[in-house]
């Protein structure tokens, strides 16, 4: 059997564990004016064609360290390299925009008319998504290349066994061992997956930001192998969780991880419970706390492992789950192992749930009728395969009626939605302590890793004890709970003069109705050593990327229904699936978009059993990284592979490509 990977190195890179020389943004250069751009750009792209040209009067292109260096390495990059966008802005800026980003980490984009707010308008209802159905052959046809899959792997593996059992050895009984994985359950994988291998898992290097570099591969055995030529592309990324663009190399957060790692190490080497809590845990759990508006938070190493291992913690046998039918597996691993009876509703039917509701108060413990010992109803602020939101308003007005305590999963939406960031409950103006639970994860939308719970204080200091992350998984290192406290604190902003501090008379904690939204950060919320650009300190920053994801995803979910393709998902939504149906057409989809000049797009695909059978999609992950001119690009490459494959099947109005482009702004304000 040959080997899985067959590797043709590079010639030897330079070493990565040379110290490099900080750099801060406020040492640099400043961006070129426009005319010395245009004319570096000019003078590049002539040299590319072998032509001679005099320079211009202007001086040439100084551009700062910061944009001609990528992540991967520092060597310069020339303009006239570079005709698709994605190392260059396409449009050149004026002679008074400054830049202090890497346009291939986060894109340069200085027009305000490209900026959005995300929230709700409170004088009209939640509106609930509606499904479109494709045509009737799409479905046929679908289960027809499913069904001609499983005939020919059967038939590939009847034959197989008895004519190539070198291939199957670890599928059949040998030396009185049993198959580790049997023929039926690794079925799909071997006669799906493999076939489109080359669509997944695709290894990438440097920063995973507006762009990515992805190493080249090849198959010459239909995926059983992978060919590495050493050779590397950079193309659009519109397949990350980095919804703030704050998975950067370089910049105010990336400097004060850099200054972490300095003065604490990569790694506590413990659990929090066993010598693994530092300061900077403490500092993180309090920001958490007041960013999400509640009275305390838990951080944990693992977003998944936060629901998996502290909803057991809050619920038991006697207890009753009621949980939304596409809550992530994360919610139903947690629930799984705590005992608790659970019961679904139809995904984001209120009437569904009050249905539900109503049944399950009346009728009690199964058999003996008994009352529950309590009720939890688990939620998501944003759904991570359909994009949708939960409606919820209706959810929070069922739990003042029915008494049941709401558990919501933020773990997309916190950070992307709201305009002030600040997730779900901020995009409806809903009171934070109006829900019991709220958690969410660090690795959507502040460039990080890990999870929290934010709760009362007496539930969190319960959850520090009996949730298995506390005494069983290794701590936050300080290099991620850094990267978590400077992004966090840019989007709060930092109060420079400290808050008049409250009265502390009052003993009980307020209200839910007389809650009030948190401000800035505090100075002294903020470790002593830590030191944020002007622009990430006072919040102007985080601000422009929020507004900028929320045009984004707009934009691109409004202009892929203009173009006739089916879609899921809110509006606001960073997750924008694009329903592709056929697994034949899926693998095709995303070859395609990778293969396209002079802009590659990396997209992810998602099939059953992540989605259901005959809903085979692309997962867009939009990011406030992104510009107006990517999203375009974007637009333009699914009209032409839409059109190829089949896979406009929308109901609506349709407008032509270059309409949409054009009224963008008119047509992102009236969805």
């Amino acid at each position: 059997m040959p080997s899985p990977i067959a590797l043709s190195p590079p010639s030897p890179p330079a070493s990565l564990f040379l110290k490099k020389k900080k750099s801060s943004f406020s040492q640099l250069p400043p961006f070129p004016t426009a005319t010395s751009y245009l004319s570096a750009l000019h003078e590049a792209d002539a040299r590319a064609r072998g032509q001679v040209v005099t320079p211009s009067s202007t001086p040439p292109l100084s551009i700062s360290s910061s944009i001609t260096s990528t992540s991967d390495d520092n060597t310069p990059i020339e303009l006239g390299d570079d005709r698709s966008g994605l190392t260059f802005p396409l449009t050149a800026p004026n002679s008074e925009q400054v830049f202090t980003t890497v346009h291939t980490e986060f894109g340069h984009c200085a027009n305000q008319n490209y900026r959005c707010v995300s929230q709700h308008d409170s004088g009209k209802p939640v509106s609930e998504h509606k499904i479109e159905e494709p045509p009737y052959y799409i479905l046929l046809t679908t289960y027809f290349s499913y069904l001609l899959l499983i005939i020919f792997g059967h038939l590939r593996d009847f034959f197989g066994k008895r004519f190539a059992k070198s291939y199957f050895t670890h599928l059949v009984p040998h030396d009185g061992y049993a198959p580790l994985n049997s023929d039926f359950d690794s079925f799909y994988t071997r006669r799906l997956k493999r076939r489109m291998d080359d669509c997944f898992s695709h290894p990438v290097t440097g920063v995973a930001g507006r762009t990515i570099m992805v190493y080249d591969r090849y198959s010459d055995d239909c995926n059983y192998t992978q060919i590495y030529p050493g050779t590397k592309t950079r193309a659009l990324n519109i397949s990350s969780y980095n919804y703030l663009g704050f998975a950067q190399a370089s910049g105010g957060c990336a400097d004060a991880v850099e200054e972490a790692i300095e003065r604490y190490g990569v790694s506590m080497s413990g659990t929090r419970l066993e010598g693994g809590t530092c300061d900077l845990h403490h500092t993180a759990e309090a920001l958490v706390a007041r960013f999400i508006g509640m009275e305390d938070a838990l951080i944990s190493s693992m977003g998944f492992a936060t629901n998996s291992t502290f909803i057991p913690a809050l619920v038991t046998k006697g207890c009753l789950v009621v949980s939304d039918e596409h809550n992530h597996a994360s919610i139903r691993v947690g629930v799984r192992q705590s005992g608790a009876h659970v019961r679904m509703f139809k995904h984001n039917d209120m009437d569904s749930l009050e249905a539900l509701l109503r049944e399950v108060v009346s009728q009690g413990q199964p058999r003996t009728h008994r009352p529950w010992k309590k009720i939890l109803v688990i939620v998501e602020g944003l759904y991570s395969m359909e994009g949708t939101m939960v409606n919820l308003p209706k959810v929070v007005e069922l739990k003042q009626k029915y008494k049941f305590y709401l558990f919501v999963d933020e773990a997309h939406s916190v950070g992307a939605l709201g305009p002030h960031g600040r997730g779900v409950t901020d995009y409806f103006n809903i009171p934070p302590r109006s829900i019991d639970v709220l958690m969410g994860t660090f690795t959507k939308s502040f460039g990080a890793a890990g999870g929290y719970i934010a709760g009362s204080k007496a539930l969190i200091n319960s959850l520090r004890l009996r949730g298995h992350s506390g005494p069983y998984a290794e701590a936050i290192t300080p290099p991620v709970l850094t990267q978590i406290v400077a992004s966090m604190a840019s989007i709060m902003g930092v109060a420079t003069v400290p808050s008049k501090a409250p009265s502390h008379a009052p003993t009980a904690p307020p209200l839910a109705d007389e809650y009030t939204h948190p401000g800035m950060a505090p100075v002294s919320a903020l470790p002593t050593w830590l030191s944020l650009p002007p622009s990430l300190s006072d919040g102007s920053e985080a601000r422009e990327r929020i507004r900028r994801l929320a045009f984004n995803s707009r934009y691109l979910h409004a202009g892929l229904k203009k173009l006739g393709f089916i879609t899921y998902g809110h509006p606001f939504s960073p997750i924008v699936p694009l329903l592709i149906f056929n697994p034949g057409k899926m693998a095709t989809f995303a070859r395609m978009m990778r293969a396209r000049r002079p802009t590659p797009i990396v997209v992810v695909v998602v099939a059953y059993p992540a989605t259901p059978l005959v809903t085979s999609r692309v997962r867009f992950c939009v990011s406030g990284a992104h510009t107006k001119d990517d999203i375009d690009i974007i637009l333009r490459a699914c009209d032409e592979v839409g059109d190829i494959l089949d896979l406009k099947h929308g109901h609506g109005e349709r407008w032509p490509l270059e309409e949409i482009m054009k009224r963008s702004v008119e047509l992102v304000n009236s969805v």
